[in-house]
């Protein structure tokens, strides 16, 4: 199997490439933001025909929540039109394609764990933006498979683990949200239900929901890294209003894993157990 992996700097990108690298049964091919420039959308069809690949998984995006509120234009280019232009890709040549979305295409007006048949309703541009992006794949691929997660971290790259465990050694008390609700999900554990589906002999197109198990807020999550790491730092739990932030965020966006589950037999560790395997695993460069 020819499998293209697009942004492969990133974190879920990086653990793709970290489980694939020495495999020998796929013909690999990993193309950071350099070699596959999403923002460059006229050229993303020829560069991906030069590796006629079987499969795509689609990792590469815009992230930068904040920033993308007065960037539209480009987070827009590379979390919608990219997409369709790689949805094109696919549709002309039979190439399969797996995409990644996020939980950011609700509101947090819900109560209870999200289906993948939930209304949609994204409060922010990078939100907004991945929502077209979803639409553009299922319009030129409906057999595409649409993952969509959440609260991402990685041993590689920036996020929310790594900011902790610098801070809680820096300061007496950090000060955490505590009314944003949902669940994180470690990239490695995601990458690996990636290839369990690549490598499945059943493909069921659609969207899917993965995150790890557990329904937390991130003042939990900052406080079982604490206490992980035994760090000597009061957490301090604050409301969102409390620390205001250009892009909004959905303030409960806990996924339900049951279609992902069923139809792959995918399995979704607890949080706790895959934050505690991350931080033994350690901090590593892209």
């Amino acid at each position: 199997m020819r499998i293209v992996i697009t942004g492969t700097s990133g974190q879920l990108g990086s653990e793709l490439k970290h489980l694939l690298l020495d495999n020998t049964e796929k013909e690999c091919y990993f193309l950071d933001r350099k070699q596959l420039p999403l923002d460059q959308i006229q050229i993303i069809q020829d560069i991906l025909g030069m590796y006629q690949p079987d499969l795509i998984i689609h990792a590469g995006a815009y992230t930068a929540v904040d920033k993308a509120e007065e960037d539209q234009v480009n987070a827009d280019l590379v979390n919608h039109l990219a997409c369709d232009e790689i949805a094109q890709y696919c549709h002309l040549h039979g190439t399969r394609l797996i995409a990644i979305s996020t939980d950011y295409v609700f509101d947090g007006s819900s109560a209870s764990a999200l289906t993948e048949t939930a209304q949609t309703a994204p409060i922010n541009v990078y939100g907004r933006t991945k929502l077209a992006g979803e639409q553009a794949i299922q319009k030129w691929c409906p057999d595409a498979i649409i993952i969509r997660t959440s609260w991402v971290y990685s041993t590689y790259g920036k996020n929310f683990v790594k900011t902790m465990c610098r801070l809680m050694t820096e300061r007496d008390e950090v000060s955490v949200i505590n009314d944003q609700i949902g669940s994180p999900t470690y990239a490695k554990d995601l990458a690996v239900a990636l290839l369990k589906i690549a490598d499945s002999s059943k493909w069921e197109g659609g969207i899917y929901h993965y995150s790890n198990e557990g329904e937390i807020s991130w003042y939990d999550f900052a406080v079982a890294i604490r206490d992980f790491r035994s760090f000597d730092c009061q957490v301090k739990p604050i409301p969102t209003s409390a620390y205001p932030t250009p892009a909004r965020r959905p303030k409960y966006s806990l996924l339900d894993k049951s279609k992902i589950k069923r139809i792959f037999g995918v399995e979704v560790p607890d949080w706790k157990i895959s934050l505690g395997n991350m931080l033994v695993e350690g901090f590593k460069d892209n």
